[in-house]
């Protein structure tokens, strides 16, 4: 098959995607890669219906890269995942209201420009999860106890930025209250339907020591990872979930995770990009909230296959820093 991988500078010396990459071609798939951060791309012969099976993407918010990926869907190519999906969960406010709005448990949700706005939410909600609308990796993600706590004002002229008290560049923040949890984080992965349970340590808990492994899929965890890939439309992405005192709580999704922990992630998320290449994905046939809720497994296998390649001129791909099953994304 031919495939496009667009690939975020953030992520250019990540094992996800760039594992991926090398198996495929280790696969004898044609992988052709743009660099959409720092690449000069004659786009109007770059995207052409027919010069690619699929493009895919390992996004960063406010990056180039989703508007390529728009291009690509714009003439008929197959998007991975589908970028109706992906617009759908990296803007936090927006994902919130989707999820509640289909009964997911995820938090009361306020969004404000400036933290500040934040002290009028009542006392009684906080403390509260302050962090940007369009954050990822756990950048920015503060722990508010009380609303005196809240940053104050910034003075016209005053600083700002991905560390000044106005969030990034000035962006949508949002609050949530906090769910009282252990320290640990369970972010569960989907591989085109198969699921997987990691623990991690909470980002607003560092001091709480936590390895990270694979860990047991109980049935509503699962039930609730598999629901929130049908609402938003997504094939690859991982949740993460709070076991609060009334059950599992979704405090973020995202779109083509690390998949740490996941065994044999490399394999496994080639094989799933190859099978949602030559098939679709689900996002083609139905907009984001419409698609019902599917059988999915807990577990997976991998599928090779070989198919003739096409030339495509591009930038030599670095070999990642580290082995694949030591490098991740975060939050």
């Amino acid at each position: 098959m031919r495939l496009c991988f667009l690939v975020e500078e953030q992520y250019r010396h990540d094992g996800m995607p760039l594992e991926v990459i090398h198996q495929l071609r280790a696969w004898d798939h044609q992988v052709d890669v743009v660099w959409p951060g720092r690449s000069l791309i004659r786009i109007s012969e770059a995207i052409q219906a027919g010069s690619h099976d699929a493009w895919v993407l390992k996004t960063v918010s406010g990056g180039p890269g989703l508007t390529l990926l728009e291009a690509a869907a714009s003439v008929g190519l197959t998007t991975v995942n589908d970028v109706r999906a992906i617009r759908g969960v990296r803007d936090k406010a927006l994902a919130a209201v989707i999820a509640r709005s289909k009964g997911l448990p995820v938090p009361v949700t306020y969004a404000a420009a400036r933290p500040e706005e934040f002290a009028e939410i009542p006392e009684a909600e906080f403390p509260l999860v302050v962090k940007p609308a369009d954050g990822s990796s756990g950048r920015a993600v503060r722990l508010v106890a009380t609303s005196d706590r809240l940053p104050a004002p910034v003075a016209p002229g005053g600083p700002a930025g991905p560390d000044g008290p106005d969030g990034p560049a000035g962006g949508l923040l949002i609050a949530q209250p906090y769910v009282p949890n252990s320290g640990t984080d369970l972010k569960v992965y989907s591989v085109a339907g198969e699921l997987y349970a990691t623990e991690r340590c909470s980002p607003l808990h560092p001091a709480h020591a936590v390895r990270e492994r694979q860990v047991p899929l109980t049935p509503e965890v699962a039930r609730i990872t598999a629901e929130i890939g049908d609402v938003f439309g997504l094939d690859l992405y991982g949740v993460d979930i709070l076991l609060g005192p009334d059950g599992p709580v979704i405090v973020d999704i995202n779109d083509f995770p690390s998949f740490r922990q996941v065994p044999d992630a490399v394999a496994r998320v080639s094989a799933a990009v190859l099978d949602l290449a030559r098939h679709g994905t689900r996002g083609r046939d139905a907009s984001v909230g419409e698609a019902s809720v599917r059988e999915v497994s807990v577990g997976a296998t991998s599928v090779r296959e070989a198919a003739p390649a096409a030339p495509f001129a591009v930038q030599p791909l670095p070999r990642p820093a580290r082995p694949a099953a030591s490098i991740g994304g975060g939050r």
